[in-house]
């Protein structure tokens, strides 16, 4: 299979060695980057040599990049039209978010117990900067992202990071951000800061609290914009 060239620095010597990457794992990056950021929807068809003519590569390492994702979910066959971006239906949504609560809550819960002050003093710095974004949707869902993943890391349990990895995939699926409902960018903000400040004082219960609410308000909005959609389709 062909490969990229990529550097990397040489322990030894310091100087710069050339490293290979499998096209495979090139095509997978960006196809996922671009689901993960909208740049296909949920529904649209998935053709093979589509993505071959954008990445400017054969339709084998194509072909292996959607097989690894379509494993992880993100793509599915659909009856009498072949593959096509993952949809989630109202009931996946709430199941997903379910489970996503119980990880939230736990990871808050043992953020609450073996953060290190480093970990929260970024925690709390992330928060400032999130309250000057909130008239930008796009930067918002970006940096949700980040502060979710910093809260998991401040658990320290592998295992944990493991299962949210499985959770998050399914995320991207729901393009459109929450933060674009009116109200929601300040109310976010809010929740972010009770699960901190719960952590910072070391209060396990009252983190893992503020995290499965703060959850289940995600939740509420994001069924509010599905309804939303709905009434807007014609009749």
């Amino acid at each position: 299979m062909r490969k990229v060239a990529r550097t990397q620095r040489s322990p030894a010597s310091g100087s710069e060695r050339p490293r290979l990457e499998p096209l495979g794992n090139v095509a997978y990056k960006q196809i996922r980057e671009a689901i993960r950021t909208g740049a296909y929807k949920p529904g649209q068809r998935v053709r093979e040599a589509h993505f071959a003519e954008w990445l400017r590569m054969s339709r084998t390492p194509v072909r292996e990049a959607l097989r690894r994702i379509e494993s992880e979910g993100l793509i599915a066959h659909e009856a009498r039209r072949g593959l096509v971006i993952a949809k989630l239906d109202p009931q996946m949504i709430m199941e997903l978010y379910a489970l996503r609560e119980a990880l939230e809550g736990t990871a808050a819960r043992l953020a609450a117990r073996q953060a290190s002050d480093t970990e929260i003093n970024m925690l709390e710095q992330m928060i400032r900067d999130e309250t000057e974004m909130s008239d930008d949707p796009g930067r918002l869902r970006d940096h949700n992202r980040l502060f979710h993943e910093a809260l998991f890391r401040s658990a320290h349990n592998r295992f944990l990071l493991r299962a949210i990895g499985t959770v998050r995939d399914s995320v991207m699926l729901l393009n459109q951000t929450t933060f674009s409902v009116p109200g929601r960018p300040h109310s976010a903000v809010k929740e972010h800061s009770a699960i901190v400040d719960a952590i910072q004082q070391r209060d396990a219960d009252r983190a893992e609290t503020a995290a499965r609410e703060h959850i289940r308000i995600t939740l509420r909005y994001r069924l509010k914009m599905l309804a939303e959609q709905v009434e807007e389709v014609p009749a």
